[in-house]
């Protein structure tokens, strides 16, 4: 039961915020010149994304988008938040960040099914060398992918399940 409500508080907590940046983002960004907040370390700017990261896809077939950014990561997101809610093997650090994960792809992929692209509105980097442009919901899966690379280089072992 834990682990349960676990997931749902942070899958509510990922797309809540996502869905509430986003909407910022088209409040006050839509049509506005970009803006450097801390220097140029950190920019918003607004951009609909068709794509997914990076504009992946974006210039491909209608079918293809639909194949390749919806029903393919419709599928794998379902498949990660079942092993997430029911695999013995995890540990609390992984559902969090399999939790992470999900709910970042689960608001973009609302937004690319309802609306036909992403909210995209942050950059950051250091001189030449910049980020494409992201959202929030990009955060939460970056977050989760970092939790889980000790894992996946094979330097964690779950101790404890969640």
């Amino acid at each position: 039961m834990k682990r349960y409500l676990l997931v749902i508080a942070l899958l509510l907590l990922s797309v809540g915020l996502d869905r509430w940046t986003k909407l910022l983002a088209i409040e006050h960004l839509k049509d506005q010149p970009m803006r450097d907040v801390a220097g140029r370390f950190f920019q918003l700017v607004f951009v609909e994304n068709t794509g997914a990261f990076l504009s992946f896809g974006a210039g491909f077939p209608d079918a293809v988008k639909l194949i390749v950014l919806t029903i393919m990561p419709s599928v794998l997101l379902g498949a990660l938040l079942l092993y997430t809610l029911f695999s013995t093997q995890l540990n609390t650090w992984q559902v969090i960040a399999f939790s992470l994960i999900s709910g970042g792809g689960i608001s973009n992929l609302f937004d690319r099914i309802t609306e036909g692209k992403v909210v995209d509105f942050m950059i950051m980097g250091i001189g030449a060398l910049r980020t494409g442009v992201f959202n929030t919901a990009d955060v939460c899966i970056m977050i989760g992918l970092f939790m889980m690379l000790p894992y996946m280089l094979g330097y964690g072992q779950p101790k404890n399940t969640a």
